[in-house]
Order: C-alpha cells, then sequence, then structure tokens
C-alpha cells in the first residue's frame, strides 16, 4: 500500500516547479517536527527557527542615487530582509547587468529625481535601457520607491517614470508606486514593512497578492518666510580664483531651523536674458513670462520636446534656451509653444552656516559665485549670480529645507567634520551650535582650498574656536600653495591611526561639498584607513563604513 502511495505521490510531483517542491520539503519537515499528524495545509508550522522554511522570494534590490540617500535606504532593507532568514542581491543601477532583467522573479527600485525630473547621472543608462528595452516581464514581480524633493516641480518623477515602464513590459505591481519627500525615512520604513509582509505571506511567487497602500500626501507648498539680507562679504582676499560671498539674513519672523538644514531660494532670470529670448522669438514685449521658467541648462526630456517643437534634430546633450534660439533659428516657433515646454526654476538649496543659539536666528550662508565657459563665453550660476547681485537691506523670500539625515549627535559624542570649499558652512553651524551650548564631545575639521592666504574660509572664526578649545583639532589643505596638490583626502590619511581610533571608540563622520570627485575620494580614503588600521579585507571595510552610515555615525550632505 505505502508502494502505491509513493507511486501515486511520485507521479503528482512531475507536474510541480522547483520552488513548488521547495515549499513542499519546508511544510512537510514542518510536520515531521510537530508530530508527523498534518490535518490540513493550514498545519501550525513548527515553532524551531531552523526547521522554518526560508521564504521562497529573492528579491533584487536597485538604486539609484545622486547624494547616498537612497544607498542608505536600499542597504537598511537588505539588512531589514536578512534579519528575516531572506536572501537578496543589491546593485547601484550603474552596475546592474541589464542582461538578468528578463530572469528577475521580484525586483524593488529605489530611486531618486533630479533636475529637470531626471534620474542620476549614475542611473541614467539603467533608466534608458529600461525606457528602450522590450523585455518580457510577465514574470517579475516589482515595486518602486522614490526619493525626491516636493518643492521642485517634478517631484519623484525619475522613479515614476521606472514603475511605469516595468509595468508596460509585463511586470506585476505588488506595491503602488511609492513616493517619499525630504523627510524619507518613515515613508521607507513603512514601503520596507509592506514588502516584508507580502512576502512572509507568499508561499510561491507565483501567488499575487496585491497590497492596497494609502496614497501618500505630498505638497510642494512649504512654508514661506521672508528676510532681509543685511550683510554680505567675499570671503576671498585679493588675487583668489574663486569668488565666495558669506551673505546674513534676518528673518521678519521666527524661524525654526537645526544645524544640517538648507535654505532654499527660487531665483529669477537675468532680465537682460529674457528680454533678448523675448525679442529672439518676435515677442519683445512679453520678456517677463520668462523670469519665473527655466532657461538654463536645458536636457534630457525637454530637449526631446524642442526637437519636435523645431523639426529639427538638436545634436547637444544640455544647452541655455537663449544658446539654442540663438542656433536654431526659427521663425515659425510661437512662443506659446516654447513656454509650454519650459518648467518653473526648480529651489536651489544651500547650506546653513549659523547656529540659532549662536546667531540670535539669523541664517547665514557661503555662496561660490559659479563661473564656467561655453562655446568660449563666460557664464555665471543663476542662483549664485541672483544671491551675489541681491540688493542689501531688500527683501528675499526663502523656506527651510529640513535635513534628518544630517544632525549632530548627542553632546559626549566626538565628531569629524570634513568640508573643504563651502562645504564648511554646516559645520561652521556644528562648531558655533556646541560653543554656545557647551557640548563636551570633540571637534576634529577638515578644510581645504585653493591658498591660504586667498581662500581660508571663517579664518578667524576658526582660530578663535582653536584657542578656547572648542575646536580640538584643525587639518588644513590648500591645494595650491606648494608644487604637489593636497586635498582633504590627503590629511586624513596622514592621520590614519588616529582617525580610526576615534571612530573606534564611537566618533561620528561627516562630509559636506561636491559629490565627484571629492567625496568619492573621501570615501575610497577612509576605506583605506579602515582597512589598513583594523587589518580587514578592502571587502569588509567597505561593510564596516556602510554600517556607520546605516547607523547614522557616518552623514554626508553632498552635491
Amino acid at each position: 500500500m505505502q508502494t502505491n502511495h509513493i507511486l501515486e505521490f511520485k507521479e503528482l510531483i512531475k507536474k510541480f516547479s522547483r520552488d513548488e517542491l521547495l515549499w513542499i520539503n519546508g511544510y512537510l519537515s514542518g510536520i515531521l517536527e510537530g508530530g508527523g499528524n498534518p490535518t490540513s495545509l493550514e498545519a501550525t508550522p513548527s515553532t524551531n527557527l531552523n526547521s522554518t522554511p526560508a521564504p521562497l522570494i529573492k528579491p533584487t534590490i536597485i538604486y539609484g542615487t545622486e547624494t547616498g540617500n537612497s544607498k542608505k535606504v536600499a542597504l537598511q532593507l537588505q539588512k531589514l530582509l536578512k534579519q528575516n532568514k531572506i536572501q537578496s542581491k543589491t546593485y547601484d543601477a550603474s552596475q546592474y547587468p541589464l542582461d538578468k532583467l528578463e530572469k528577475e522573479k521580484f525586483l524593488l527600485i529605489i530611486m531618486s529625481t533630479q533636475g529637470e525630473g531626471e534620474p542620476p547621472v549614475s542611473a541614467t543608462n539603467f533608466y534608458q535601457s529600461l525606457e528602450q528595452s522590450n523585455a518580457n516581464l510577465r514574470n517579475t514581480q516589482f515595486c518602486v520607491l522614490g526619493l525626491g524633493d516636493s518643492s521642485y516641480p517634478l517631484f519623484c518623477k525619475a522613479g515614476e517614470d521606472i514603475d511605469k515602464n516595468l509595468e508596460k513590459l509585463g511586470g506585476q505591481r505588488i506595491i503602488n508606486f511609492t513616493p517619499s519627500d525630504v523627510d524619507f525615512m518613515p515613508v521607507a520604513k513603512s514601503w520596507f514593512n509592506q514588502i516584508l509582509n507580502f512576502i512572509q505571506n507568499s508561499a510561491s511567487p507565483s501567488l499575487s497578492i496585491q497590497i492596497e497602500t494609502t496614497k501618500i500626501a505630498t505638497s510642494n507648498q512649504k512654508k514661506s518666510y521672508t528676510g532681509i539680507v543685511k550683510h554680505k562679504v567675499i570671503l576671498n582676499d585679493i588675487g583668489s580664483n574663486k569668488e565666495t560671498y558669506h551673505i546674513e539674513i534676518e528673518p521678519e519672523e521666527e524661524v525654526d531651523f537645526q544645524p544640517g538644514d538648507a535654505i532654499g531660494f527660487y531665483p529669477k532670470n537675468n532680465e537682460n536674458e529674457t528680454i533678448e529670448i523675448a525679442k529672439l522669438l518676435n515677442e519683445e514685449g512679453r520678456s517677463t513670462e520668462f523670469l519665473t521658467k527655466n532657461i538654463r541648462g536645458l536636457s534630457g526630456k525637454s530637449l526631446e520636446k524642442f526637437s519636435n517643437l523645431f523639426k529639427i534634430e538638436i545634436k547637444e546633450s544640455k544647452i541655455d534656451l537663449i544658446d539654442l534660439l540663438k542656433k536654431y533659428p526659427s521663425n515659425s516657433v510661437d512662443i506659446n509653444d516654447v513656454l509650454s515646454l519650459l518648467n518653473p526654476i526648480s529651489p536651489r538649496l544651500y547650506s546653513i552656516a549659523s547656529s540659532p543659539e549662536a546667531h540670535d536666528g539669523e541664517l547665514h550662508i557661503a555662496v561660490s559665485l559659479d563661473k564656467f565657459k561655453v562655446d568660449g563665453l563666460v557664464k555665471t550660476g543663476l542662483c549664485s549670480q541672483f544671491l551675489a547681485n541681491y540688493t542689501l537691506n531688500e527683501t528675499l523670500p526663502f523656506y527651510i529645507h529640513k535635513n534628518n539625515n544630517f544632525r549632530l549627535p548627542a553632546d559626549d559624542k566626538d565628531i569629524i567634520m570634513i568640508g573643504p570649499g563651502t562645504g564648511i558652512a554646516p559645520f561652521r553651524s556644528f562648531i558655533a551650535h556646541r560653543d554656545a551650548t557647551g557640548a563636551e564631545g570633540r571637534n576634529w575639521l577638515f578644510f581645504g582650498e585653493q591658498h591660504f592666504v586667498k581662500d581660508f574660509y571663517y579664518q578667524t572664526e576658526i582660530q578663535e574656536w582653536l584657542s578656547t578649545g572648542v575646536l580640538t583639532h584643525l587639518d588644513t589643505a590648500f591645494s595650491r600653495d606648494q608644487k604637489n596638490k593636497i586635498y582633504v583626502q590627503d590629511r586624513l590619511k596622514e592621520h590614519s591611526k588616529e582617525i580610526y581610533d576615534w571612530i573606534s571608540n564611537g566618533a561620528y563622520l561627516y562630509i559636506c561639498g561636491q559629490k565627484d570627485p571629492m567625496s568619492l575620494d573621501v570615501d575610497k580614503t577612509l576605506i583605506e584607513i579602515i582597512e589598513k588600521e583594523a587589518n580587514i579585507s578592502k571587502e569588509d571595510a567597505i561593510a564596516y563604513l556602510d554600517d556607520l552610515e546605516l547607523n547614522g555615525r557616518y552623514q554626508k550632505d553632498v552635491y
């Protein structure tokens, strides 16, 4: 009789997939652990964790990041899945092997949005390949989390586009597209829990459990303030290659901000430029309609739309509207059509360089006038020029960009701050705040610029903090004061052992400034320091630094 049952069983399981066989194996193991008396498929599983079948879903997590936030979210999700015995793989979008896309069973995408609703530079190839793909994803389940800032007109657009493209290719969406604003972690954690619930309640990837999610309310109506521009001074000395402004704003009402926050401005275009654009379109009287439109650095989808409008091929990957109209003149183009293709100007963010406790609620910023050449012509950055030219004692509108991912630790904790150039701004706020509040933690600052004599921002204050002991250590890197250029990462290497001692004893690391190449070079240097001083492999050193970031002990404000 038993032989007949075995034959029947063997015949039955011939139709089962590998995943179904694995589930049955785990199910039968649970029955045996529970006494071998099954009553139904809903039999109580064994409480022995070693005998509990592992979930069959093995997610692939792909993130696209510009400043590191999406990576942080991806690593936190991977950590949570691992804690729940769920295997997963995590990829930077730039490193994901696109030929594997059709083989994916469960995709989790975390994508930030930049500029004109575009993905981060590192994720551009992934984004475009997905857009142009004809892959068959009928066997792929997916969900997408978007990171963005609702102050921007195309909020979380890159993530939303990816979500739509995955569906277009046949993918099965298990959670509605989820956008998150600047305070993204509460939304991300809710998303994590929904994913975890789905995986733990899916006996097989073939079972589709649609999760109904509540639409997350977002608004680009952030509280607007006004302030008087009370003071403006160039921080560089005569002969410097830089033009960096220290600007102080006295708010007209009390403003809630903390060290680490940023201030947002909506700049307006230069009137001379808008008049010339209107002239080129034979509508000089309508120049003011361009004052709040994005006419600088048109790229990506905007240029595709202008190609269609002008009925020409635009070869540039990025170009200002005025240069576009000069290079591709078209008398038949209607000004209304041009205006309809332009997005509103996106806000520009500057790290706040003041502490509410130390500076009586004033908001200070450090602004480097951005200068660059296009076809031999010198141009300047929109907002940096807007602020550099702003009239003293005039009212300036702004809003506060809360940054809960760039915060001072407890007063007794040590901090290491790496801030070359205007990256020093938030650290001026940090040190001033710790001075005003009597925080006991040690403070170590790394600052770099081109020349000691011409470019040492906030030198007087820094020397005062050193003399009073508020600043424990200062290391500077003035790159052009000697034959061989020296940068902040070189100074870090010189103090390898002491830096590792600080970190291993609980110090917090902070970095502010340009992402590429500065912050990437600092990352590499920190990995080298950890690898050397802890005597571990490079892979373990990378994991160590990632763990610091996951636990909030390595925080970045890079751009």
